[in-house]
């Protein structure tokens, strides 16, 4: 009898320390992972090449402490030079692919080198000059996300670099980058996609409303996309280089909703 009871207290007690371990959270129980990829792609710019170095893509899960405090690394960061002017027209640069535990996402930071950075001149005779990247160097070029990421959810963040506006000429150190980037999440925006009629020139695209101004390039045949649009009616402009005797186009109350892709009837650029 004495066995029985004993074995007895022996289960009861094994049987309570595995049920405190299951249910015990008070370490921290894991919420759970999402994936999180993180791309960049380019609005156009008067150069030939951009090239920018990129060394690491970091998180910051948390909007308390100092605004260097709280930042980690994410794996498999597909670090090196890019050329920023082959991501136009909808190109995107896979820059990270991971799991990151489900859970408020504060920032993204993007850290550029300053060694291998460069701008190439077009002209008769190419130019190329040092492009220095003083707060990215430093600090990193952070981008507010401001989100609530879900377990075994996928997150795409889309890191739109805007070349025109980011880089600038200097007087005595050639060019400076100082830059100015919109993020969108793929899953809550939507894209704009179309072509242009005749395809002998490439045409710069706007797509633009009150709060959105984003732009691409056509490809050599003709065809566009610009994505990371948040849900609105947009005003869509194709437009040529001065001197090659055609024509803007404009199509008007472009309507984009989360998540769809608007297709265009080819814009005719010569009048037809």
């Amino acid at each position: 009898m004495k066995k029985y009871h004993l074995f007895l207290f022996l289960f009861a007690l094994v049987s309570g320390l595995v049920s405190c371990s299951s249910d015990d959270d008070g370490s921290g129980a894991s919420k759970g992972t999402a994936r999180v990829a993180v791309e960049l792609t380019d609005a156009p710019g008067d150069f030939k090449h951009v090239y920018v170095e990129v060394e690491d893509v970091m998180i910051k899960t948390t909007n308390e402490g100092s605004d260097e405090e709280g930042w980690t690394s994410l794996e498999g960061v597909n670090t090196g030079v890019i050329d920023l002017l082959s991501l136009t027209g909808g190109v995107t640069k896979l820059l990270v692919d991971t799991e990151i535990e489900a859970g408020y996402l504060h920032q993204i930071r993007l850290v550029l080198g300053g060694d291998n950075s460069v701008v190439v001149m077009d002209g008769d005779v190419e130019q190329e000059f040092a492009l220095k990247t003083p707060s990215a160097q430093q600090s990193g070029l952070k981008v507010m996300v401001g989100q609530e990421l879900e377990a075994n959810a996928e997150y795409t963040f889309i890191l739109d670099f805007d070349v025109d506006q980011s880089v600038k000429s200097t007087t005595a150190d050639g060019y400076n980058l100082h830059p100015v980037i919109r993020m969108a999440v793929e899953e809550n925006s939507g894209s704009i996609v179309g072509s242009i009629h005749p395809t002998t020139e490439q045409a710069l695209i706007k797509v633009q409303n009150a709060t959105v101004n984003a732009s691409a390039y056509t490809d050599a045949n003709g065809k566009f996309e610009v994505h990371g649009l948040p849900a609105g009616t947009y005003k869509v402009t194709a437009t040529v280089a001065e001197g090659s005797g055609l024509n803007s186009s404009v199509v008007n109350n472009v309507v984009v909703e989360q998540g769809e892709t608007v297709t265009l009837d080819p814009m005719f650029l010569d009048g037809e």
